[in-house]
């Protein structure tokens, strides 16, 4: 037995999709590892298998929408491989979400089973609550393959969370098709090889951290587990195992920064890294420009959705901002009167992508599809004459003394200054907006040197009403700033419009 990956049915709309494994054809095995050890091939197969088999026992069955609450280990991961065998529906959430949010999500999915790693799970149903730790341990496996050709069928083959930064987190579902091709997609642009070795500092239940499980099974090579909340271990470990590709949000890669300078063996270590992905939030400049310096190599910037998988992202040989699009995904810049962007200039994303959602999760659990076509992702950026995407956050303007203002354009700017910098946006009824900038500075330096130094950066009427200077920021459980917390940190009230 192997552990065989198999492909989508054909379907005319990703009919530029880049080729992938045929049904039944076999592709290179790929291999699973933690501090324990390197499952692969047939081992990995019977893993998987038995897993499938004690579900299918339990009576988990095809179309079943399964909550899956955990962290990442490996008995997390032949968890969601062998859900897709048996063609069941994901909904996985984060395992340090409230009970409260866990109804929410069980509700709004109408998710008939709960898959965790916690010992209780009072806020659902007894019987329908299962275990994944040694799940399958003490079953036979039957003969075969692993095999995910009905679920890369599957509309609903996943169920996402959206942030929940402007408003309730929305049910994001994904069919097994737009998954399938935006990660062949992905495969192809960034060269991964059945001898890569990643190692995701990120959590398998957000869209980041899922999406890497699948390339990795997709592109046959090699994942490492690793306890990316200990980051010093983490990359002891996946330095280890060889690692050749890391992702991780942009705060992770300040306090890699920080491990790395204190415990300098481990540069050398990571020498085989050839991919540095970020993604999940705006790469701040400070940290682009550190980063080559301390690790030799840059920071590979990328742009995607929940709503949309990967849809740009810049490559070893082509470092450049966001990089080009996808192959097979159009992205264009559409000016506030709807009038297209001339090269360089800022105004809101849209994409247009094989890799679009089905649509969101009503109140009742049905689906509110979406239309094909051209996707507005409220996101700010611009294109390049060359192609290349740079994304600067959320098209959301502010008003101020009769100008304009991006916060999230203003911050990009500010972070010439050497530090990362948000600017709050507060509501003034003489002015618009008064607008707050907090400088993440653990030196302690004072408000009125950082605000010296933003100042050349910035246009006379972008300058800020006030500067506050912490520490760090706070983060998100999906490792983004959390700004409601950072408000609460420095005084500042709420943003204009907000309830």
């Amino acid at each position: 037995m192997s552990a065989t990956r198999t492909g989508a049915p054909a379907d005319p709309a990703v009919a530029a999709a880049p080729p992938g494994p045929v049904a039944g054809t076999p592709a290179p095995a790929p291999r699973l590892a933690d501090a324990a050890g390197t499952l692969t091939g047939a081992a990995l197969t019977r893993r998987v298998l038995a897993a499938a088999a004690e579900l299918r026992e339990r009576g988990v069955a095809p179309g079943d929408r399964v909550l899956v609450k955990g962290d990442n280990c490996v008995d997390y991961v032949v968890a969601l491989l062998a859900l897709m065998h048996l063609d069941a529906s994901l909904v996985p959430v984060d395992h340090r979400q409230s009970a409260a949010d866990g109804r929410f999500a069980a509700r709004r999915a109408r998710a008939r089973w709960l898959l965790t790693g916690e010992a209780a799970a009072a806020d659902f149903p007894g019987e329908h609550v299962l275990a994944y730790p040694g799940l399958g341990t003490g079953h036979a496996p039957p003969d075969g393959d692993v095999d995910l050709t009905a679920w890369f069928a599957r509309a609903d083959a996943v169920v996402l969370w959206s942030s929940g930064t402007t408003g309730p987190p929305k049910g994001i579902v994904k069919s097994g098709r737009a998954v399938h091709d935006n990660t062949r997609r992905t495969i192809t642009a960034m060269g991964y090889r059945a001898d890569d070795v990643l190692a995701p500092l990120l959590p398998f239940s957000h869209q980041y951290g899922l999406s890497v499980v699948l390339l990795w099974w997709l592109a046959g090579c090699t994942l490492a587990v690793t306890p990316y909340q200990r980051l010093d271990v983490a990359l002891a470990q996946a330095a280890g195992h060889g690692v050749t590709a890391v992702d991780a949000a942009p705060s992770t890669y300040h306090s890699l920064l920080g491990v790395v300078r204190r415990r300098p063996e481990l540069r050398a270590a990571l020498s085989r890294v050839r991919v540095w992905g970020v993604g999940g939030a705006p790469l701040p400049a400070p940290l682009a420009e550190a980063f080559p310096q301390a690790l030799g190599r840059p920071l590979l910037d990328g742009y995607g959705l929940t709503e949309l998988g990967n849809v740009a992202l810049a490559t070893p040989d082509v470092p450049t901002g966001c990089g080009r699009p996808l192959p097979g995904v159009e992205v264009r810049i559409v000016r506030p009167d709807g009038e297209p962007a001339a090269p360089g200039e800022l105004g809101e994303i849209e994409v247009l992508s094989p890799g679009l959602m089905e649509g969101h999760l009503l109140d009742d659990g049905t689906l509110a599809p979406v239309p094909r076509g051209w996707y507005a992702t409220a996101d700010l950026g611009r294109l390049d004459a060359e192609g290349h995407l740079y994304v600067v956050g959320r098209n959301q303007a502010v008003h101020r003394s009769g100008f304009t203002l991006y916060p999230e354009n203003l911050e990009r700017k500010a972070e010439a200054c050497g530090r990362q910098v948000k600017a709050l946006a507060v509501e003034d009824l003489r002015r618009g907006c008064t607008l707050h900038f907090v400088v993440a500075d653990p030196d302690g330096g004072s408000p009125a040197q950082w605000r010296g130094r933003m100042a050349p950066h910035l246009a006379e009427y972008e300058q800020p009403n006030a500067v506050h200077v912490v520490d760090r920021f706070p983060l998100s459980a999906n490792g983004k700033t959390d700004t409601a917390a950072l408000r609460r940190m420095v005084g500042v009230g709420a943003a204009p419009g907000a309830a």
